[in-house]
């Protein structure tokens, strides 16, 4: 599939998004995060009330959407964050990005303090309904708020985690992350993250799907969000490389 293609879908996607959701257009307005995030979470909330997204049927027939219907993509998209750094018993830890990390992880066993953030409406009440029936002394809550603007105290954290959300934002606004990330762990802590890795086989693939499915995916050199790290402050002190993510622990 041609990159005029992609971006010809791209913009349809965002015309879609202007037209009818009142989001705006990163690309047109580089600073406007609001709207970018609007349109992120809009894809999320369909996505986890089931919302089935027409797809033309080239895309049907990449072999990467066929995995994704039979499941096996998903292993390949999960970043095993525990593997770089494991929540300890009574850790405070943040999951920033967090879906319903907290209802498919092993929380339970970690015996660690679950707080969330997230900007998918769906994900959060399904989370806070859920959260506590299944460990109300472990789950803290999920925040409904971007990861530029975390709704917690600095210095509240042990440990803050954030899987499969990077790829969904250009570099400079992960730049805000890290500030936000440092500010709100303790001195000494870890912020364990992934990033794409767009030299793997099944990055350019996975970003048209993504695209399709209402996300645009940010192809970035490694080397971009390396510098990105170093101009919070921050230290890479572990990688863990996968399919397509790669994980990384970073200290500040």
């Amino acid at each position: 599939m041609s990159n005029k293609k992609m971006s010809n879908k791209n913009k349809r996607l965002s015309y879609q998004a202007d037209s009818s959701d009142g989001f705006g257009v990163l690309r047109d307005r580089p600073t406007d995060w609001e709207s970018h995030i609007a349109a992120i979470a809009f894809r999320f909330n369909q996505e986890y009330k089931g919302t089935a997204v027409d797809l033309p049927d080239e895309v049907k027939a990449m072999p990467i959407y066929q995995e994704r219907l039979s499941g096996l993509l998903q292993s390949k998209l999960t970043s095993p964050f525990w593997q770089l750094a494991k929540p300890q018993k009574n850790q405070r830890c943040l999951d920033i990005g967090c879906g319903v990390s907290f209802l498919i992880y092993p929380w339970r066993e970690w015996d660690a303090v679950f707080y969330g953030s997230e900007v998918s409406t769906a994900a959060q009440e399904v989370l806070n309904a859920r959260g506590p029936q299944l460990n109300s002394k472990l789950f803290k809550g999920v925040q409904l708020a971007p990861a530029h603007q975390m709704l917690y105290e600095a210095n509240q954290f042990d440990l803050a985690i954030a899987t499969g959300v990077s790829a969904y934002y250009p570099p400079e606004y992960w730049g805000a992350v890290l500030a936000e990330a440092k500010r709100v762990l303790k001195p000494g802590s870890f912020f364990v993250f992934d990033v794409v890795d767009p030299d793997t086989p099944l990055a350019e693939n996975w970003a048209i799907l993504e695209t399709y499915l209402g996300s645009e995916v940010f192809l970035e050199p490694l080397e971009k969000w390396k510098q990105l790290v170093q101009d919070a402050g921050g230290k890479i002190v572990k990688t863990l490389p996968g399919e397509i993510f790669q994980l990384w622990k970073v200290s500040f």
